[in-house]
């Protein structure tokens, strides 16, 4: 991978609680920064990110031209170098009570990893990079009512593994973080009663993300790196 000063970051779902911590651990380092994301762009996005960093909202990472639209549009100012999948959702529901939640949960969680890494590609080939896919630790186990959740973020694991098979060759590694339960506005709001001192800092798994796309993390690759706190 290049060694230059300033490398060109992507990552998606950037303007949540994770992406955003992960966008300002990479903006600290020195990096130029591609948040994209399905919600419209927010205030304090633009504020903390202004020209030279590109910011996409409202883009369908499950489609296939609105991704290679959305990267071409960031490689317009440099050409990405590390692409964080962080993009995806959660939905509880059992199979007796719907239908919903599992092309939900597929599309979100793991066809938009599948897509925007193929849109990557052409980019990372260039000088060599890293992907790195946010996962989960819960996909290690279902259970009811989150069977679609784990069995697509299960799905994101084995992605990585084969990619990073795939792209062996091509001085390209591709890893999974596997957070535990994030302490952030929404899982405080669905979770009041839980004891938040034993969730994951979204900053904690940020900072294993800027790991893996460092120079001392370039022998790793396929691997699936828990961070669970004390949960």
């Amino acid at each position: 991978m290049s060694a230059k000063a300033q490398r060109t970051v992507v990552i998606t779902g950037a303007f949540g609680a994770l992406g955003a911590a992960v966008a300002h651990g990479f903006l600290s380092a020195g990096a130029r920064i591609g948040l994209i994301d399905h919600a419209a762009v927010p205030r304090w996005a633009a504020q903390a990110f202004p020209a030279p960093h590109t910011l996409l909202g409202g883009i369908n990472l499950a489609d296939e031209a609105a991704a290679a639209a959305a990267l071409q549009a960031v490689a317009a100012g440099g050409t990405p170098e590390v692409l964080v999948n962080v993009a995806g959702g959660f939905r509880f529901e059992t199979l007796t009570d719907g239908d919903t939640a599992w092309e939900l949960m597929f599309t979100t969680n793991l066809k938009t990893a599948v897509v925007t890494s193929r849109a990557a590609l052409p980019y990372l080939r260039i000088r060599g990079g890293r992907i790195i896919n946010i996962g989960a630790a819960a996909a290690a186990r279902g259970h009811a009512g989150t069977g679609a959740y784990a069995a697509s973020k299960a799905g994101v694991e084995r992605l990585s593994e084969s990619l990073a098979e795939e792209l062996k060759d091509h001085d390209i590694t591709v890893n999974t973080v596997l957070p535990g339960t994030l302490d952030t506005p929404a899982n405080r709001a669905a979770m009041p009663d839980a004891d938040r001192t034993r969730w994951v800092q979204p900053d904690a798994v940020a900072d294993v993300v800027l790991f893996l796309a460092s120079e001392a993390a370039r022998a790793v690759t396929g691997a699936a790196i828990r961070v669970t706190g004390r949960g």
